[in-house]
């Protein structure tokens, strides 16, 4: 009911939007709409569009909006903005968020958004900037409540009490040290059923590792996965408490990984604007096309090797791309299984020969098997026997040669440091292009000799 409630509101604001009935859409983005679906509208929203409704927003819900909206977006709304007015804008948010949109800024506007901060939540946000963003630190917020393992479970209680609220997604209290080095958790249900008389070091769990600040954000993801975490401290190399990852911000890096995967299949950048300017979208693709050009002209310069046999034979023009094709889907198949493997984990060197394997004959098996329909469609087509030979002979080769370069390639790739999603798939296409082109017209100079 509330998801069709939604879909009306968003239906009537872009009939209102049209016919320029900005009192309506005041009302809407500011009532009757919550913050994430005001982003979501914003975001599917062509430029011109885009402005007018962040201009109706009201100034209290700004930033709430602001942190739901993709890092390109951010971008440039904060671009339209001087130092004071961003850190009006992000003064209201978590350490942790704040962090992120200042990350959007010119490194000039950022300085200058720092300078004018109060000492504390400068500190804070500094701190917070001398981690990589991909890491636990660059995720952690240093909102905590923390608590000393000597005090009473009553003690405990009514310092809670005295705050007006605790920080969102407070499953556990930590405890720690004097010096705030980490000491364990206390989870808020084992709190309120426990003896107020007992002390808090009786009932802590000192069971649960915390993270470390430089831990990459793809093994804290899986850190929550596996042990189904809300929250997480965050130490240093000498075991200080620095703050805590909350499950929402995991939830932010599964999704940006997710995005990044498929984003990079195709050259793109995961922070992609669906509705950017034409003339910055032009300049992203061309040099991934350019890149593609380079490859084709290598499988190009191999039909090329071959231009004589081309010309005895027609049929070989009419059948390579069946060859190409065939080997380029398989090998896509055995790479897409692969990069998702290592994204969860699965994949490591001491199982990929068994992995390798285990492709070679899926390759080998689909290989024969589609050879034999292919050859037959061939031979029929032309009445040519030869030809069905040659072209079965060249999808078995391609298909298995698909296979060894889907499953080796992400990888090496990942050995060299580089990101198999992004190289992966273009080195595939050239492998199969080529050894396919290459098994399809060899043989047919041999048959046809």
């Amino acid at each position: 009911m509330a998801q069709t409630e939604t879909k009306s509101n968003l239906d009537k604001l872009n009939e209102a939007l049209d016919c320029g009935e900005f009192r309506q859409i005041r009302f809407t983005l500011n009532r009757a709409l919550r913050p994430t679906e005001v982003a979501r509208l914003i975001e599917k929203s062509p430029p011109k569009e885009r402005q007018i409704l962040w201009n109706l927003i009201s100034e209290d819900l700004e930033a709430e909006v602001l942190q739901h909206l993709g890092d390109e977006i951010q971008a440039d709304i904060l671009s339209r903005m001087n130092s004071e007015e961003v850190l009006a804008l992000t003064e209201s948010l978590d350490s942790d968020d704040m962090v992120d949109v200042l990350q959007q800024l010119p490194n000039r506007v950022m300085k200058e958004t720092l300078r004018i901060m109060d000492k504390q939540n400068r500190r804070r946000v500094e701190q917070l900037l001398s981690y990589p963003e991909d890491t636990a630190g660059g995720l952690m917020n240093t909102d905590t409540t923390t608590i000393r393992p000597d005090i009473s479970v009553e003690t405990t209680l009514r310092y809670i009490r005295r705050h007006d609220e605790i920080p969102e997604m407070t499953d556990s209290l930590i405890v720690v040290s004097r010096k705030d080095s980490y000491i364990g958790l206390l989870p808020l249900t084992k709190l309120l059923v426990s003896d107020p008389s007992i002390t808090i070091r009786e009932i802590m769990n000192t069971d649960i590792e915390p993270i470390n600040a430089d831990m990459p954000d793809d093994q804290v993801a899986s850190l929550f996965e596996e042990h189904d975490l809300v929250s997480a401290p965050v130490v240093d190399d000498d075991g200080k408490l620095l703050g805590r990852i909350t499950i929402d911000d995991v939830v932010d890096v599964i999704r940006e990984d997710a995005d990044h995967s498929l984003m990079s299949m195709a050259g793109l950048d995961e922070d992609e604007d669906t509705f950017a300017p034409v003339l910055k979208t032009t300049r992203r693709r061309a040099v991934w096309l350019g890149i593609n050009l380079l490859t084709a002209f290598i499988a190009s310069a191999v039909i090329g090797i071959f231009e004589d046999t081309i010309e005895k034979v027609v049929a070989l023009a009419v059948l390579m791309p069946i060859v190409a094709s065939m080997g380029g889907i398989a090998g896509s198949q055995t790479l897409t299984l692969v990069i998702r493997g290592q994204a969860l984990g699965h994949v490591e060197r001491s199982n990929a020969g068994w992995l390798l394997n285990r492709e070679i004959v899926v390759g080998a098996l689909n290989g024969i098997l589609w050879a034999l329909v292919i050859a037959v469609v061939a031979t029929l087509w032309f009445q040519d026997i030869n030809i069905g030979i040659v072209i079965a002979l060249a999808i078995v080769i391609n298909l298995i040669a698909g296979a060894i370069a889907g499953t080796l390639l992400p990888i090496c790739l990942k050995s060299l440091g580089i990101d198999p999603a992004l190289a992966g798939s273009v080195l595939l296409t050239t492998i199969t292009d080529v050894v396919g082109f290459f098994a399809f017209l060899g043989l047919a100079t041999v048959f046809y000799a």
